[in-house]
């Protein structure tokens, strides 16, 4: 049995008009066609100049040691020398004086890059209008991509450690289907934060209302330019990234040593050991055979356990006036806003490893225009790597802004810590508790007039929190041991993601009540439901008459929030 609820994520009302840029906005957000970065195709082409450099390199490599090297010539074999010698390009254009030939096939190599390179970036060209983010790329193969505001789902920033270098960023415009984001790669940092910002106001409904005043520029020479370019850049790197002023500071902050210390008590560590055990066996009992399958895992488990730790540096999270922004990466460093109603499962976890430390931490179901299958989409899903008790409440406050302050014991105290003594929450009868030996009493759900709250797991606490506004469905399924004992397992359908919502072996009867309550709930929720618009034209005018006023825009999430002292160690 399943219940579908209407969508309300998606399609604006009926009869209201899409918001169009003001005339008084910047230029890349006028609703004309631009061009992205002249460095573009260089950095979006380096790979390919890498690796053309590195046959060449390794083609010339004895001719570069001779060059370079001279005081290991005793150490090379004289037959080896005559050999190289009789076959090196170099020397045939040596021996038959081609210098000119060899610089005029060298310049015309370059002009035929420099030409592609030229055309590339030619022909790719963006506009932001009130409706649409568009990219249009190609110069045979023509490709045409559209992303409707409506349906965006975030906007990250991110800036690669050599692009960061000169000053460079790349905007993704995440959609709400598969392999559906609009990229535009890349633009100048500060051209990246302007049109990121647009992008999120017309996706929240807004007109790019206030004008930005054009302030008298007073550039220096070019090369200071550059030099101050590069300069920040570096400077970027060694500190952190370069954040807007405007935006708030992180509510929490997390100790390297803490995020460490969490990497080495994990699952993967665990697995490390073990096989670092079976090769230590393997070497002493010779069986070589270990060697050449378990090194490369080896070497491929120490890769992810470093680049999890690089990938969580520098973490923060904070709201904004267009949602949440979560910044992380030590040498590549991505900047996202997930805009409010765009989170559709939240799971709180702690495994036993972490249990007498306290530590918690947080990933959520939301739509990131990758496949599961991408590597890169865990790093989407993951909101906070590590934190205390504090830490998860504060980041819960801000990706649940909508729940009532009266239900936040139900959430932390009951859900994630429990279960306590008046346990609000329906978990597996007794007469199935050798299904769950271990988890009985920690297996169960509460609903809410916001959203369905799923506790289960005892050596892995887990808390599930699904917003009713964003349940896809709701089903129902029973085998037949479950009829035997007259229990049923419940399903909250929603996006894919890392949070599960089955949950097993909760009486019949209850499983029933939840099946029909929560599904005038979810109408009632996704009725309500406005958060594709999250900000409408009233709202963009009461905002403007708050910065006329001198009054800051308000932020997403609750104004309580208590964030960390910057003295604070965690």
């Amino acid at each position: 049995m399943v219940i579908q609820p209407p969508q309300s994520a998606g399609a604006p009302e009926p009869g209201a008009s899409a918001p169009l840029p003001d005339p008084a906005a910047p230029s890349l957000s006028d609703g004309e066609w631009h061009r992205l970065h002249p460095l573009t195709p260089l950095f979006r082409g380096g790979l390919f100049l890498v690796v053309i450099a590195g046959i060449i390199i390794a083609n010339l490599r004895d001719r570069l040691v001779f060059i370079f090297l001279p005081w290991l010539d005793d150490d090379i074999d004289p037959d080896d020398i005559r050999d190289f010698q009789g076959r090196d390009p170099i020397d045939f254009i040596v021996a038959n004086n081609l210098y000119l030939v060899a610089a005029l096939a060298l310049l015309g190599i370059l002009v035929v890059l420099i030409g592609l390179f030229y055309l590339s970036w030619r022909f790719h060209t963006f506009r932001i209008t009130g409706d649409d983010v568009e990219v249009r790329s190609g110069v045979l193969f023509r490709t045409h991509r559209r992303a409707p505001l409506d349906r965006v789902q975030g906007v990250n920033l991110t800036r690669p450690m050599f692009a960061r270098l000169v000053g460079l960023a790349k905007l993704e415009v995440v959609g709400a289907g598969l392999d559906s984001n609009v990229k535009l790669e890349y633009l100048s940092t500060p051209n990246a934060e302007a049109v990121r910002a647009d992008i999120l106001r017309l996706a929240s409904g807004r007109r790019l209302a206030e004008a930005r005043a054009a302030g008298a520029a007073h550039p220096g020479s070019r090369v200071s330019a550059a030099a101050s370019v590069v300069s920040a850049g570096i400077t970027g790197i060694i500190e952190g990234a370069e954040e807007p002023v405007s935006e708030p500071e992180s509510v929490v902050n997390i100790p390297v040593g803490r995020l460490i210390a969490s990497r080495l008590l994990s699952s993967s560590t665990l697995w490390l050991v073990v096989i670092i055990a079976a090769i230590i066996v393997g070497s002493i009992a010779g069986t070589p055979w270990v060697l050449f399958t378990l090194v490369p895992a080896l070497i491929g488990f120490g890769a992810y356990w470093v680049r999890t730790i690089t990938r969580s540096l520098r973490y923060s999270i904070a709201p904004t006036p267009s949602g949440v922004r979560i910044t992380f990466g030590l040498f590549t460093t991505i900047t996202e806003i997930l805009p409010p109603g765009r989170v559709h499962a939240v799971e709180v976890d702690q495994s036993i490893l972490w249990r007498p430390f306290g530590w918690w931490g947080i990933t959520v179901n939301r739509l990131s225009g990758r496949g599961l299958a991408d590597g890169a989409n865990d790093q989407f899903t993951t909101v906070l790597p590590v934190g205390t008790r504090d830490d998860v409440e504060r980041v819960l406050r801000l990706l649940l802004p909508d729940l009532p302050a009266s239900e936040w014991p139900l959430v932390f105290e009951h859900g994630v810590l429990g279960p306590k003594s008046d346990d609000p929450y329906t978990n597996t009868p007794r007469r199935a508790r050798l299904l769950r030996a271990l988890s009985w009493k920690r297996n169960g759900f509460l609903l809410l007039p916001d959203a369905l709250l799923m506790r289960r797991g005892v050596v892995w606490r887990k808390l599930a929190v699904f917003p009713l506004a964003r349940l896809q469905s709701i089903g129902l399924e029973q085998g037949p041991v479950d009829r035997a004992l007259s229990v049923a397992s419940v399903r909250a359908h929603t996006i894919s993601g890392r949070v599960y919502g089955r949950l097993g072996v909760l009486d019949r009867d209850a499983a029933l009540g939840l099946f029909e309550d929560a599904e005038a709930a979810a109408l009632a929720a996704a009725s309500h439901d406005r958060s594709h618009r999250w900000a409408g034209d009233s709202a963009a005018e009461s905002a403007t008459v708050g910065s006329a006023d001198g009054a800051a825009p308000a932020l997403i999430g609750p104004e309580s929030v208590d964030r960390p002292a910057s003295g604070d160690q965690r």
